[in-house]
């Protein structure tokens, strides 16, 4: 009896020192904190539900220990990845992860979002184009300025293109300059590019007020005129082979974009056009979050580099906002007084929001005053935009 009673003893001794309480330290217990807190934001908050929640599970996964879900150390170096290695002994976070390291998600997102756009309003006021280009400034600027506060090229760019306001081009860009050898992750890049996106009818009003005067956001656009199916159909392919040609980095974002969109506006694809806005669409979501989740361990957030991504990050949001309203009011006063410069400050992609804030402020001066079609011009040129300046990145880094 004593000796079976002494194996029982060592069995429990056995099972906690090998359980995940018993190796459980104070950074894995914040981390966890830190993952409730970004779940509550996206359900009781609504800040991008879609994807933040399971980026923050993918974020508690990875910080419980001894799971072995995913291990950093198979993606040490972005130019050499063992995939076989992966394969064999990676788990199940770490073949999530292969989705995004071998650029598979993110386009296939872009493709989604293709079906759900209309392009319309770029169509029938091209000069958005300029809006929606200006406002990629603040990500150039910010590249500058990361590299200027010590950060790596590749940092530098991962960093810099949360200017776009556009979650899977961050993803896209930092999964594939970033390895696990990288003071920041991929992870850290999408939960601030996420965060800045909710925070949009926070950030931008200010800065749309302080740049523009109340006569130039009274200006009353003209109706925008109507756009033939065949402009339509014409207009992605169009794009995709002139900045296919301009910017061959920028191909798989930009060519799934207009692959959907093409399929939605050709008329003949109901099936495949329903099939990426929701099934597809909701599938890459959840596995994109999970495995972006799962590169935001304790050493990418408990450090001041976590920090200043945040503080660059807003800035580089913000200088996108303002360049978009100032070329906004160049074209204001080039037209004399066609163009309501509010409309600029959509040209930071996050579709739709952006262009509801232009609205709501045009509104705020003049409820009769609709923007909002005239603001989606900017909106959907930003997401091309985002895209353009990350394959800019990519070539240059």
């Amino acid at each position: 009896m004593s000796e079976v009673l002494h194996i029982f003893t060592d069995t429990i001794k056995d099972l906690a020192a090998t359980s995940g309480f018993a190796n459980l330290g104070w950074q894995d217990i914040l981390m966890i904190l830190i993952s409730f807190v970004f779940m509550y934001l996206a359900i009781a908050k609504k800040f991008e539900p879609l994807l933040l929640l399971p980026i923050a599970f993918g974020m508690l996964l990875t910080n419980l220990p001894l799971t072995a879900m995913y291990h950093p150390d198979l993606f040490a170096d972005p130019t050499n990845i063992q995939y076989g290695t992966i394969l064999h002994d990676g788990g199940l976070l770490d073949l999530l992860y292969l989705g995004v390291k071998l650029q598979i998600f993110p386009p296939l997102i872009f493709l989604g979002i293709g079906t759900m756009t209309d392009f319309a309003p770029l169509i029938s006021n091209p000069k958005s184009f300029i809006l929606g280009a200006a406002a990629q400034a603040g990500i150039f600027l910010t590249f500058i300025g990361a590299a200027a506060l010590g950060f790596t090229a590749a940092e530098a760019g991962s960093i810099a293109i949360i200017g776009g306001a556009d979650g899977p081009t961050a993803i896209y860009v930092s999964s594939k300059l970033l390895g696990a050898g990288a003071s920041i992750s991929t992870g850290t890049i999408a939960l601030a590019a996420y965060t800045y996106m909710a925070l949009v009818p926070i950030i931008q009003p200010p800065i749309m007020r302080a740049l523009t005067t109340k006569k130039e956001r009274l200006v009353v656009m003209e109706t925008l005129r109507p756009v033939s199916k065949t402009e339509k159909l014409i207009f992605p392919i169009a794009v995709t082979v002139i900045i296919a040609l301009l910017v061959p980095s920028a191909a798989p974002l930009v060519g799934m974009l207009m692959l959907g969109n093409l399929l939605k506006e050709s008329g003949v694809c109901d099936r495949l056009v329903n099939t990426a806005q929701n099934a597809l669409m909701n599938i890459v979501t959840i596995f994109l979050g999970v495995s972006v989740g799962a590169t935001t361990t304790a050493d990418k957030i408990l450090n001041w580099e976590f920090g200043k991504v945040i503080i660059l990050g807003v800035i580089a949001f913000g200088v996108g906002t303002a360049s978009g309203v100032l070329f906004g009011k160049i074209m204001c006063a080039a037209t004399h007084g066609k163009v309501n410069p509010l409309i600029g400050s959509a040209g930071v992609s996050a579709v739709p929001m952006a262009a509801r804030v232009s609205q709501k402020e045009g509104a705020k001066e003049n409820p009769t005053n609709f923007l909002l079609m005239h603001a989606m011009g900017p909106n959907v040129a930003g997401v091309i935009g985002s895209a353009v300046a990350a394959g800019v990145l990519l070539s240059i880094i």
